[in-house]
């Protein structure tokens, strides 16, 4: 116990003093913000990888693989598609337009800071959600190791990502991030192959698992199918995990720190396999912890890698703390930067007019003050599935995903038609979502009225009635609608010829904002 308590301290001590050290290379907004436009591929690779673990990436697999089997190890396929979605068809665009929030694309295209707005507040939905989850699981763990109270642990993990962000900036996570994601996969990997050891090997770990099975009265066959949990809960899955990523504000910061433009696709690429590699690793140990422990255990979620570590050894342990510890950071510092960097461009009246030394302590303050506000909803928060309440967060970012990607591909598209695409998408998930949640419990099977025949209906369709559907299918039919119906010739306007130059040919001809 001794040993895994002087890791965790020591490797949060260590990354918020080097946020502190790499500080002194954040001169100007653009260097915070967008790293200064010098990273190569590798350190691309890391800083993108590192996004999209964290929480989700490992305790929310590892929990959601306990409860319901090896078909959440989608998540690591997902991982991939989506990073190689943005290296092959944003990443380049974002560079060229020299975004430091994905909104500005509306703002370069039609000079609409409505859909600018809107895009922000979708985006700030998901990236809330992952601002307080990092603080909660980091809060979780060093509670379950010490038996600190909770409060002092979420604020202690919460005040690193902070402090770190502000410090640190774009280059700063990257550079981290490199460490992050070798200490995640070696970590994972140690601790899952001690511990299938300690069992006997495979074939043994397996019957244990089988034996929790019938125990819980469980289904064997659909707990192991990589299939198990349904085609249609994986396209649900694919829908909100990966077909958000092109609006995530985050990857068009990445897109502007690289080098070069060649780095980028290849860069991406080798993030996404990164990235698949963690939940793999991470379904594993909650394999292994079922095994052990059982359905029954209550260890679903964030405690069950916790457990399995403090199990296997105080050493074993201590590297998989680490290793946790390092997801959550990695995931935790870039998605507060990006926060910050949305909120100054986006929601403040004359951000683009500010100085580049203005804006830089805007960034600073504004992740600072982002980052207190959701620690302090974490320490309030009871999260029983991670993933889940995450895919939440992804599914509200796919209305702006569709529209930036109608606005690239189809020179016809319509303000109008983004605007109220995203506005119907957004709404139509969220209300979607809050009907599942007020309505969707047993109590309301016979309580009459709307709230029965809501019940009824979400309980009919089954994984049909994920408000990631809504999200999805609605923008991705109101936009070409509009646009057909009601065209605002914007596409025949000087500063559309503009855009879609830069676009083309990398001659910048909009004026970027960093």
């Amino acid at each position: 116990m001794i040993i895994s308590v002087v890791v965790i301290v020591a490797y949060l001590t260590f990354f918020t003093l080097f946020g502190a050290y790499l500080n002194r290379s954040n001169k100007s907004a653009n260097d915070w913000a967008n790293g200064g436009g010098t990273m190569g591929i590798w350190l691309l690779a890391a800083g993108v990888a590192g996004t999209r673990i964290g929480g989700a990436g490992t305790y929310g697999v590892a929990g959601d693989v306990m409860m319901t089997g090896l078909g959440n190890l989608w998540y690591g396929i997902n991982s991939f598609t989506a990073l190689a979605l943005v290296g092959l068809f944003f990443a380049i665009p974002y560079r060229r337009l020299g975004l430091s929030s994905v909104g500005q694309v509306f703002d370069l295209r039609f000079g609409s800071r409505r859909c600018q707005w809107l895009t922000s507040l979708c985006v700030q939905t998901e990236y809330l959600i992952i601002n307080i989850i990092e603080p909660f699981v980091i809060g979780s763990i060093i509670t379950g190791v010490t038996g600190l109270p909770f409060g002092i642990t979420v604020f202690i993990g919460g005040f690193v990502i902070l402090f770190f962000t502000a410090t640190g900036g774009l280059k700063g996570t990257a550079i981290t991030n490199f460490i992050h994601c070798a200490v995640v996969i070696v970590g994972l990997a140690v601790v899952g192959l001690f511990a299938m050891q300690d069992m006997g090997g495979w074939d043994a770990m397996s019957a244990r698992v089988d034996a929790e099975l019938v125990a819980a009265n469980m289904d064997q066959a659909s707990w192991w199918s990589f299939t198990g949990i349904g085609w249609i809960t994986i396209i649900a899955l694919f829908f909100s995990a990966t077909l958000h990523t092109p609006a995530a504000s985050v990857y068009a910061n990445y897109a502007a720190s690289a080098k070069t433009e060649k780095v980028l696709i290849p860069g991406f690429l080798l993030a996404g396999t990164l990235a698949a590699i963690m939940p793999i690793l991470a379904g594993l140990i909650g394999l292994e912890a079922f095994a052990l422990y059982g359905a029954e255990s209550g260890l679903s979620s964030y405690r069950n890698i916790t457990q399995l570590a403090v199990d296997t050894g105080p050493i074993i342990g201590g590297i998989a703390l680490a290793a946790v510890l390092a997801a959550l950071i990695s995931s935790g510092a870039p998605i507060l930067l990006g926060s910050a960097t949305m909120f100054v461009n986006d929601w403040i009246p004359g951000s683009k007019q500010y100085s580049s030394e203005k804006r830089l302590k805007y960034f600073k303050v504004t992740a600072i003050i982002y980052g207190l506000i959701a620690t302090t909803i974490a320490w309030q928060a009871n999260i029983t599935s991670v993933l889940q309440l995450l895919l939440l967060g992804f599914a509200m970012v796919v209305p702006p995903a569709i529209a930036i990607t109608y606005l690239f591909y189809w020179k016809k598209t319509s303000e109008r038609a983004a605007f109220y695409g995203i506005l119907s998408g957004y709404a139509a998930g969220l209300t979607h979502w809050s009907l599942n949640t007020l309505f969707g419990g047993e109590e309301y099977a016979a309580a009459g009225g709307f709230a029965q025949y809501w019940y009824e209906l979400h309980h009919t369709l089954g994984a049909w009635a994920e408000p990631t559907f809504s999200a999805t299918l609605i923008p991705l039919v109101v936009i070409p609608i509009i646009t057909l119906l009601d065209p605002d010739k914007h596409e025949e306007s000087e500063q559309a010829r503009k855009f879609y130059v830069t676009l083309k040919t990398g001659e910048r001809q909009v004026a970027a904002v960093v």
